[in-house]
């Protein structure tokens, strides 16, 4: 899948992905399988202090493949169609890891 096939809002939350390029993004509304940016998330940047930082430098391309971990994420996303997104670590411009709330019965199976 390529990043101009997204939708807005998915083209959206990417390009704060590779803006943020370390740190997390916390209370991230979901609707229909997709983000939401009202209210906005929580966003939280990581500052190395013995290198230069700041964003991917893909964020000022319209056109590229998108990364195995991008398609997980959109696919766990769309699982959860309604619902929040506690948490979301971002490394090196890429969803990493994310947290949601889970149902009792969903952990037990």
């Amino acid at each position: 899948m390529q990043f101009a096939d997204l939708s807005p809002a998915w083209q959206r939350l990417l390009r704060l992905f590779q803006t943020i390029n370390f740190g997390r993004i916390e209370e991230l509304e979901i609707r229909n399988g997709e983000p939401v940016f009202s209210p906005g998330p929580r966003v939280f940047r990581e500052l190395k202090l013995d290198a230069a930082d700041g964003p991917r430098p893909e964020r000022r391309l319209d056109r590229f493949e998108l990364r195995s971990q991008v398609d997980r994420f959109i696919e766990q996303i769309h699982r959860l169609s309604d619902g929040t997104v506690e948490r979301i670590d971002v490394r090196h411009g890429l969803p990493f890891r994310m947290v949601i709330e889970a149902a009792p019965a969903e952990v037990d199976a």
